[in-house]
C-alpha cells in the first residue's frame, strides 16, 4: 500500500470514528433526557450503563468478537483516578439533565473547548492554538450563550449542577487524553477498565446522595405496578448507546486532539437541539436558532492542532482494535520518544 493510500485510509478511519461518536453522543443525550424523565435516579441509571458496557465487553471478548486487555490490579490502580473523574463527569451530566433542559446542558457543554484548549497548552505542552482556532472557539461559545439567553430561565439547582459539570468535564477531557496516550491499553481495554471501575464506585454515590432510600420508597409505594415498560425501554436504550459511545469515544480520543474531540461533542448537539425543538414546548425562538447556526459555523472554522502527524496512522490502527505486535511495539517506542 502506498503512502497516499495509507493516508487516505487513515483519514477515512478517523472520520468514521468521529462521525460514529457524534451520532452516538447526540442520540444518547436525547435518550438520557427521556430516560431520566421516566427513571429519575441518576446514580442508578449511570450504574446500569456501566454494568451493560463492562459485561458487554467481557462477553464479546469471550465469544471472540473483540479483544481487550486483561483486567489487572496494577493497571487498575493507574487508571483509577481517570475513572473517578469520568464518573463525576457522567454523574453531574445526568443530574444536570434531570434538573435543567437540554439548552442549559448545551451552553455549559460549549464552554469546555476553550477551557480544554487552554489546559492542553498549559499542562500537556500542546502547541498554542492559532488565532483562527481561538476565533472559532469564541464563536461557538458566543452562539451557544446567545441561544440559551433566548430560552427559559435557569434555576439555582440547575446552575449548581451545571458548574459542577463544567469543572469535571473539562478536567476529564484533558486528563483522559493523557491516560489514553500513555497507559498502552487497546480501545476495548479502556472501555472495560473505565466502566468496571466506575461501576465499583456507584454504591458510594448511592449512599452519599441518599438515592437508595428514594428507590426503596418508590418500590414500597408501587408493590403491584412497579415495573413500567416505557421506563424499561428508555433505560435499555440508554445502556446500549452507553456501550457504543464507550468505543467511539475512546477511539476518537486516540485519533484526534482533546480540543477537537471536545468541539465534536459541542457541534453534534445540533441534532439534540433539533429533536428538542420537535418534542418539547420549551425551546428558543428564531433568534436562538440563528445563534445555534453560528455555533455550527464556529465548529466548521475550528482547525485541529497536530503535534506529531506521524502518530496518526498507528494510533488509528490501535484504536480500531489492531493487535499486531509490531504495531504495538512501534506505538510504545513513539510514546516513549515523544514529549507528552
Amino acid at each position: 500500500m502506498s503512502s497516499l493510500e495509507a493516508s487516505k485510509q487513515s483519514t477515512f478511519t478517523t472520520t468514521g470514528l468521529v462521525v460514529g461518536y457524534a451520532l452516538c453522543s447526540s442520540l444518547l443525550a436525547i435518550i438520557n433526557k427521556y430516560a431520566i424523565t421516566k427513571f429519575a435516579y441518576p446514580a442508578l441509571l449511570t450504574a446500569l450503563q456501566y454494568l451493560t458496557s463492562a459485561v458487554g465487553v467481557w462477553v464479546l471478548g469471550k465469544l471472540g468478537f473483540l479483544c481487550h486487555d486483561a483486567f489487572t490490579l496494577q493497571t487498575a490502580k493507574k487508571f483509577l483516578p481517570a475513572a473517578f473523574v469520568f464518573y463525576l463527569a457522567i454523574f453531574t451530566n445526568t443530574n444536570l439533565l434531570k434538573h435543567a433542559n437540554v439548552d442549559t446542558f448545551i451552553v455549559f457543554r460549549s464552554l469546555t473547548p476553550l477551557l480544554v484548549a487552554i489546559a492542553d497548552t498549559a499542562f500537556r505542552k500542546q502547541p498554542c492554538p492559532s488565532r483562527l482556532t481561538f476565533l472559532s472557539l469564541f464563536v461557538i461559545l458566543g452562539g451557544a450563550v446567545g441561544y440559551v439567553l433566548t430560552d427559559s430561565a435557569f434555576t439555582v439547582t440547575a446552575y449548581s449542577w451545571a458548574f459542577a459539570y463544567l469543572v469535571t468535564i473539562t478536567t476529564e477531557m484533558v486528563y483522559i487524553k493523557h491516560i489514553v496516550t500513555n497507559l498502552g491499553l487497546n480501545t476495548w481495554g479502556f472501555v472495560l477498565y473505565n466502566n468496571l471501575l466506575s461501576l465499583m464506585m456507584a454504591p458510594f454515590f448511592w449512599f452519599i446522595t441518599a438515592e437508595y432510600s428514594e428507590i426503596f420508597s418508590e418500590m414500597q409505594s408501587r408493590t403491584d405496578d412497579w415495573f413500567q415498560f416505557d421506563a424499561f425501554l428508555a433505560v435499555s436504550a440508554s445502556c446500549v448507546f452507553g456501550l457504543l459511545i464507550s468505543f467511539f469515544g475512546f477511539a476518537a480520543r486516540r485519533a484526534i486532539s482533546a480540543t477537537a474531540f471536545t468541539v465534536t461533542g459541542v457541534v453534534n448537539k445540533f441534532l439534540t437541539v433539533a429533536i428538542n425543538v420537535m418534542i418539547w414546548d420549551k425551546h428558543a425562538n428564531m433568534a436562538g436558532l440563528v445563534c445555534l447556526i453560528s455555533t455550527l459555523v464556529g465548529g466548521v472554522l475550528y482547525q485541529q492542532s497536530v503535534t506529531k502527524s506521524v502518530n496518526v496512522p498507528v494510533t488509528v490502527n490501535k484504536a480500531i482494535g489492531s493487535d499486531d505486535e509490531d504495531e504495538k511495539q512501534l506505538l510504545v517506542e513513539q510514546k516513549r520518544d515523544s514529549t507528552i
